[in-house]
C-alpha cells in the first residue's frame, strides 16, 4: 500500500484538494482510502443514538453496520493517541492511502501553501515534503537546498497526474495531450 500526503496548515486548502483528487485517482483504477487528522475533539456520533450511548456508558469500540457501509468507533479515554503507523494497521489495503494533516509524520507529502494563511512554509524544514501547490508565487522555494516543484493548486488534474507518477502508478494522458 502506497502512502502519500496533504499537509498545510489549517485553512490552506487540504480538504478542498483532497475530494478533488479522490476521484480523478480512482477514475485512474486505483483503490483509494484516506485518513485525516483533526486536531481537537470531534464526534462520528449524535447524542441520543444507541451507539453513542454505547460509547458513553463505557464501552471501548462500539461499531456500527448496516447493508450500506460499517464504522469502527474506538475511544482512547486515558491512552495516548496512536502513531500513524498504528492507525494504518486498522485499515484495510488499499492502492493508495491518502492522508490530511499529520505534517510532522515522516511520509512522503505535497504541500498546500497559501501565503495569505500568514504561517510558514513546511518545505523549509520538511524534507519529505516532495512538492508544493500553491496559487501564488513562492520565493521561499529558491532557499531550499533541493528541488521542491511548485505546482498549480487550481489544477487539481495535474496534481493528480504528479501523485500518479510520484507513487509509481503509471499516469494517464492529460486531455488534449497528443
Amino acid at each position: 500500500m502506497k502512502i502519500f500526503g496533504l499537509a498545510g496548515w489549517s485553512g490552506s486548502g487540504k480538504t478542498t484538494l483532497m475530494v478533488g483528487l479522490l476521484p480523478l485517482l480512482v477514475r485512474h483504477g486505483l483503490r483509494v482510502s484516506t485518513m485525516k487528522h483533526a486536531h481537537h475533539e470531534f464526534d462520528v456520533d449524535r447524542p441520543g443514538k444507541d451507539s453513542y450511548r454505547h460509547r458513553e456508558a463505557g464501552a471501548t469500540e462500539v461499531m456500527i453496520s448496516s447493508a450500506k457501509r460499517f464504522a469502527l468507533m474506538h475511544e482512547l479515554r486515558d491512552t495516548p493517541e496512536p502513531s500513524v503507523e498504528e492507525l494504518v494497521k486498522q485499515m484495510a489495503p488499499v492502492d493508495l492511502l491518502m492522508i490530511e494533516g499529520f505534517k510532522q509524520h515522516a511520509h512522503d507529502k505535497l504541500e498546500i501553501y497559501r501565503p495569505s494563511v500568514g504561517k510558514p512554509m513546511l518545505c523549509l524544514e520538511d524534507r519529505r515534503v516532495v512538492a508544493i501547490a500553491t496559487d501564488e508565487p513562492v520565493a521561499s522555494l529558491a532557499l531550499l537546498d533541493r528541488p521542491v516543484p511548485r505546482l498549480d493548486l487550481n489544477d487539481v488534474e495535474g496534481i493528480a497526474q504528479f501523485v500518479l507518477r510520484h507513487c509509481g502508478f503509471a499516469p494517464q494522458k492529460r486531455h488534449g495531450a497528443a
